[in-house]
């Protein structure tokens, strides 16, 4: 595998999220936009990036992850999601504390800690927030799914995932009741809210918070 430092594992984890719920490939400027960074500097990254055979880029367009950088990044998807999964379960975390925690400890522990830390917790499939947790070969478990948000009036299925951009939404979610494995069935739809039933009573939730949630199809 292509050696990488710490900036190299971010790029390639921001790469393959960008498409791994939807399948249009990343551009250098939302790249540098997700990063938080110039993007000269990210046109730089993605021309180191490229020699070292990680991704594939033509000037303008858009940057496709490799088969080796695919490699890379599933194996920093995969410590990312074990250290937030061992934060909430182990170390008492709320699962909206545990993204920032992770992105700093993805890049600092060993291989062996890790390991450790995915058999303690009984070789988990998915995350607090289920995404799922790539194993050791790189295999991630997959199934069909629909965005709640573009889900019609009657649809109903257990929530898949809950993406964790924003704590706001995470918090609210956890009032609520709804978590991943939650079933959810859309009882009414608009264009500023849309009304679930949960648990035997109906949530209200913001256009933002169902534009978070993964329902199964």
């Amino acid at each position: 595998m292509p050696p990488t430092s710490p900036a190299i594992e971010d790029y390639l984890k921001t790469v393959y999220a960008h498409t791994e719920w939807q399948p249009d490939p990343i551009t250098p400027k939302v790249l540098a936009d997700a990063l938080g960074i110039a993007p000269s500097s990210v046109t730089e990254m993605v021309k180191k990036m490229a020699a070292a055979g990680l991704v594939s880029h033509v000037p303008y367009g858009a940057v496709r992850l490799t088969e080796a950088g695919l490699a890379r990044a599933l194996a920093v998807v995969r410590r990312h999601r074990l250290i937030e999964t061992w934060l909430v379960r182990e170390m008492g975390y709320a699962w909206h504390e545990v993204h920032d925690e992770a992105e700093v400890l993805e890049h600092a522990i060993s291989d062996r800690l890790l390991e450790a830390i995915d058999a303690r917790l009984g070789r988990p499939a998915r995350d607090p927030h289920g995404d799922a947790i790539p194993a050791a070969d790189g295999t991630l478990a997959s199934e069909p799914w629909v965005l709640l948000g573009d889900a019609p009036q009657g649809h109903s299925g257990a929530v898949i995932r809950i993406s964790d951009r924003d704590p706001a939404v995470l918090r609210l979610l956890h009032d609520l009741g709804i978590g991943p494995g939650t079933v959810l069935t859309v009882t009414d739809v608009s264009t500023e809210t849309i009304t679930v039933q949960a648990q035997g009573a109906a949530r209200r939730l913001p256009a933002e918070a169902a534009l978070a949630i993964w329902v199964a199809a």
